[in-house]
């Protein structure tokens, strides 16, 4: 006994198949800033040095270690939260989608680490970001006399980056 396949139901499920999948295949665009391209969203800041390492852009930024004595465990912990909360990394990931996020590295003037903090992409949104820019910005502005801005910036940082920070001046 032979049997006949009807070969016609196959066929339209795999036209429908391709059909309703190629307008989810678009193009992603995953471009990479080069250092020089990275380091012109911070041109302002003469204090940092910025490297691409993979899809991470890495900012190494010099903190000055009287003001980690003088601010304590305060001042070393905000460093990297100051340049990460920022309309510079706001602009280079809106730019820039294959980043997958940003990493900040304070260190003092004989390279001994003090903080660092990475940011992911997709920690923030829209809302999230203007919030940041926010706390950030009061921060820059009034910290030295409202240390409580700095400690709401401290706060904001840990909650949404993967964060450490050296034992030697946090404790």
């Amino acid at each position: 006994m032979k049997m006949s396949m009807n070969h016609r139901p196959i066929m339209y499920g795999l036209a429908m198949s391709l059909t309703l999948g190629l307008p989810g295949c678009e193009e992603i665009n995953l471009a990479l800033p080069t250092e020089s391209e990275a380091a012109a969203h911070y041109a302002n800041s003469s204090d940092l040095t910025v490297r691409v390492n993979g899809n991470v852009v890495e900012l190494a930024v010099q903190q000055p270690i009287q003001q980690v004595r003088r601010g304590g465990s305060l001042w070393a912990k905000v460093g990297p939260y100051i340049y990460l909360f920022s309309d510079q990394t706001e602009a280079l990931l809106r730019e820039y989608p294959g980043v997958s996020g940003v990493r900040v590295i304070t260190h003092t003037h004989d390279d001994t680490e003090v903080a660092r903090a990475f940011l992911h992409r997709d920690s923030l949104n829209e809302l999230t970001w203007r919030r940041a820019r926010n706390i950030a910005g009061k921060a820059r502005m009034e910290g030295t006399r409202r240390p409580v801005l700095l400690e709401d910036l401290v706060q904001w940082g840990q909650d949404h980056t993967e964060f450490d920070y050296n034992k030697e001046f946090v404790r």
